[in-house]
């Protein structure tokens, strides 16, 4: 086993990747920019090694900086966590090139799932099934009409070289495929350095369904659950939960099965996610996230399967010690990722000094953050606060907890969603299971937020004193109680 490992990355998943070293006796370094000089990751490390003066995400990004941090620290290992440098196959090939391990898939497994264009060809000649499209990009609108009409409208516009949802484009019929072609170009080319399109058939009522892998390097490889990740905003999945509200046994055997199948194809090693659409009983590969998931809590919670410790023993050389026979299934898992945003304003980033800070707790309540009161949240990074995840019996003990854990948890001195996420809670469909990737705008969940945010802030003044806030922060929460209403109010006028 490794004796010390250097987490590249920060904030919640960096302390994730730290308490799995900890149980395993792992000592660990940390890497931080100058924004992050107060993060609690960095102070609980082992030790930290400060990578750039850029209070910006190009400290993470530097590669050089973060072997060299290694080097100097005798990390025998770097845990890339996700973003940043986790899906990077020139990181992969420098941890490997300078005899340090990567925690993650080896590098040509992420070369062959990072083009969604090489991975669609990838699991098309392994018989994997994928949404009907095309196999090559494009960058000619002629070429891309041609296309659009022999798959048939709808169809959606990924960029080839991108992720999270960034330059995706809906098209309904050929009068709106040059602009959207154009503009889908315009963002690959900013944020990818690649105009490259490919062209999907879009389809009707999709659901997003993934499921997690383990694979290791004795060649076994198994899933071991499925989930629900379709309550979106942008492509960006907010609220997941395991299993899917639509999964039957024999239909997790089967995507489970195709899962397996992909990974194998690639010769995959370590955690990764096969994502799917499903629709309509039909479900279709989308792509392979070849790392950790944000959403890896409820995983472990519903399994009792630690996947990060479980990557650290694949990566040290170790099989696993689970066949397809011991995932089971125990409870469900709902998990709400708590951000720094304004869900009234268009979910604007909101940056800031958390002036006091309450975490729930209680019988299924798992936190995993990387805040504390007087921390800074700042504005050059992903805005998540914390990932709140409630466990129960069945779903609607997992939905009642997450309510009350929702109700319990208090952040003062920046907005947050967590009033967007009472609001999907609450709503009637979503108890009942219906949901799709439209699941927001059709529900117009919006206009519940802002009746619920009014409540729903009075009643947090009472409970914050309650727990010890000062007047001062019962005041801002009063100011905030103003704030909303006042959005409201002039949402009604226009």
């Amino acid at each position: 086993m490794f004796k010390k490992i250097l987490i590249a990355n920060r904030g919640e998943i960096a302390i994730r990747v730290m308490r799995a070293c900890r149980e395993l006796g792992i000592s660990t370094v940390a890497v931080y920019s100058e924004a992050d000089k107060n993060a609690l990751f960095a102070k609980y490390a082992d030790e930290a090694v400060f990578i750039g003066p850029s209070p910006s995400s190009q400290s993470y990004l530097k590669i050089e900086n973060i072997i060299n941090a290694a080097r100097e620290t005798g990390a025998e290992a770097v845990h890339p966590g996700y973003g940043f440098l986790s899906e990077n196959t020139h990181f992969a090939s420098a941890c490997e090139e300078n005899g340090i391990v990567f925690i993650g898939p080896p590098s040509h497994a992420i070369d062959a799932m990072g083009s969604k264009i090489t991975a669609r060809q990838t699991m098309l000649a392994a018989g994997v099934p994928i949404v009907p499209g095309i196999e090559e990009g494009i960058t000619d609108p002629e070429d891309a009409a041609k296309v659009a009409e022999n798959i048939g409208y709808p169809i959606i516009l990924k960029p080839a070289a991108g992720g999270g949802g960034i330059g995706m484009k809906i098209v309904q019929s050929s009068d709106e495929l040059q602009p959207a072609l154009a503009s889908s170009q315009s963002v690959a080319r900013n944020a990818f350095g690649d105009d490259t399109i490919y062209i999907e058939k879009y389809l009707t009522e999709p659901r997003h369904i993934e499921f997690q892998i383990l694979a290791d390097k004795k060649g076994k490889t198994v899933y071991v659950s499925d989930r629900e990740c379709s309550i979106q905003r942008r492509h960006q999945k907010l609220i997941e939960e395991s299993p899917s509200p639509v999964m039957t046994e024999e239909l997790r055997e089967k995507m489970g099965s195709i899962a397996v199948k992909a990974a194998k194809a690639i010769g995959y090693v370590s955690a990764g996610t096969v994502e799917f659409m499903y629709s309509r009983g039909d479900f279709y590969f989308l792509e392979m996230n070849t790392r950790l998931q944000v959403e890896h809590p409820i995983t472990e919670m519903v399994t009792g399967v630690d996947l990060a410790k479980e990557q650290i023993r694949i990566a040290a050389g170790y099989p696993l010690g689970y066949d397809q026979s011991d995932m089971r299934i125990r409870g469900w898992a709902i998990e709400c990722r708590i951000n720094a945003e304004d869900p009234l304003n268009d979910f604007s980033p909101s940056p800031g000094k958390i002036k006091r800070y309450r975490s729930p707790g209680g019988p299924g309540i798992r936190v995993d953050s990387g805040v504390y009161t007087g921390y800074v949240i700042p504005p050059y990074y992903d805005s998540l606060i914390s990932k709140l995840v409630a466990l129960g019996k069945d779903r609607n003990e997992a939905i009642a907890r997450m309510e009350r854990a929702l109700y319990e948890y208090i952040i003062v001195g920046v907005k947050t969603n967590i009033v967007f996420h009472k609001a999907v809670l609450r709503n009637t469909r979503f108890r009942s299971g219906d949901i799709n990737t439209h699941f927001i705008k059709e529900e117009n969940i919006i206009e519940s937020v802002k009746s619920i945010a009014a409540e729903d802030y009075k009643k947090g003044a009472s409970l914050a004193s309650a727990l010890g806030a000062d007047s001062r922060q019962i005041a801002a929460i009063s100011a905030a109680v103003g704030s909303y209403l006042s959005q409201q109010k002039a949402g009604e006028k226009s």
